[in-house]
């Protein structure tokens, strides 16, 4: 394998697909790039057992193909190799079998090879029928809803976002059992056949990070343990969690007593500050209690200090009510929260908390009170 190519365009891709490189060096090639250079262009491609990432480059887009053929480049060790390099042409050339080297005018490394036989044979095949979103989308609906998958690995479900597809209405839902979040989008076509999948958090993650801003659309090829992203000159695959995921329907109230409105930048600045003096070990917990139009924001750690604010609202109902929560988890709420004013509804002390607004129904947001002596 010989190749000439610049700089800018091979670390642009080598960026992409570095976010399936393995860093836990169970098996070793994992932490490895493969390079496949072909006729019509080079094709890099990682794998972490969970996520499967392949970027081609045209050939339009290499300055010279010398030579065809594969090795596996070690990831880390050509990532920072490739980003320090001066802007120009780099040269990459394999030599007795398993040797690398990159070069340009004045700079030469040498770098031991991995054989690309050992690298996973990834099946990345693409469904018939693939399904179209746009990119703001799957950007938009991931960022307010990842926050509320889980972290903990004894429910290993709960870690993944849940898309649900019937008709032509796509619901992506979150929760860690302590707070939910679910979005809603209405899909240009419909689908033949519900779709009912979770993906893990973490991978899902890292599809949204080499996701640009653009207007370009993004196709999901979904099979039964798997679903494939396609777009740019981009393939990622990400595995399935295979379990059902909790029916969270009966957990959202249709009708509420109490309809508290309030700035969003007011309850989220007010929260804030309440929050200051709150314990981790003692759940982050603050106290809402409303006096006819006024909300009394408190929290009281014994060790730490006391702290009260107060925040002009609306409300529906003239009876008032005390209700206590994490406020780490109404702040990470309010942030996914795109508008001037927020609905915060309500029925009693020890119900569900839900969060949304008068602008759109698309977005709901839930949160678990806590039980206070």
């Amino acid at each position: 394998m010989k190749f000439i190519i610049k700089k800018e365009i091979l670390l642009e891709n080598l960026n992409y697909v570095s976010h399936a490189v393995s860093t836990k060096n169970v098996i070793p090639v994992l932490s490895g790039i493969k390079f496949d250079l072909r006729e019509e262009g080079l094709y890099l491609i990682s794998s972490d057992n969970e996520i499967d990432i392949q970027v081609f480059i045209d050939k339009k887009y290499i300055n010279k193909i010398e030579k065809t053929g594969s090795i596996v480049i070690q990831g880390k060790f050509l990532l920072d190799i490739v980003r320090k390099l001066p802007e120009g042409e780099i040269n990459i050339e394999v030599v007795d079998g398993l040797k690398i080297m990159l070069y340009n005018e004045n700079s030469n490394f040498n770098l031991n090879g991995i054989d690309p036989d050992e690298f996973p044979n990834l099946n990345m095949e693409k469904s018939n029928n693939p399904i179209n979103l746009d990119k703001k989308v799957i950007k938009t609906m991931v960022s307010q809803t990842i926050y509320a998958t889980s972290t903990q690995e004894t429910r290993p479900i709960l870690t993944g976002l849940n898309f649900k597809i019937d008709n032509d209405v796509l619901e992506c839902i979150a929760t860690d059992s302590y707070r939910l979040a679910k979005k809603t989008i209405k899909l240009e076509k419909a689908v033949e056949n519900p779709i009912n999948i979770v993906i893990p958090g973490r991978n899902i993650g890292e599809l949204v990070k080499i996701l640009n801003d653009d207007e370009e659309t993004v196709k999901l090829h979904i099979f039964t343990n798997k679903v494939l992203f396609e777009f740019d000159n981009i393939l990622f695959q990400s595995r399935l969690l295979n379990d059902i995921f909790p029916n969270i329907s009966r957990l959202i109230p249709t009708e509420f007593k109490y309809v508290i409105k309030a700035n969003l930048n007011d309850i989220y600045n007010v929260v804030d500050r309440a929050s200051l003096l709150t314990s981790e070990k003692e759940k982050n917990v603050i106290k809402f209690e409303t006096n006819e139009n006024t909300l009394i924001v408190t929290s009281n750690t014994p060790e730490i200090g006391r702290v009260e604010e107060k925040l002009s609202i609306s409300k529906e109902n003239p009876e008032d009510i005390k209700i206590a929560f994490s406020a780490k988890h109404m702040m990470d709420a309010l942030r996914t929260i795109n508008s001037k004013d927020v609905r915060i509804l309500l029925n009693s002390e020890i119900s569900p908390i839900i969060l949304n607004t008068d602008d759109s129904d698309d977005l709901l947001q839930l949160l678990m009170p806590i039980k206070t002596i």
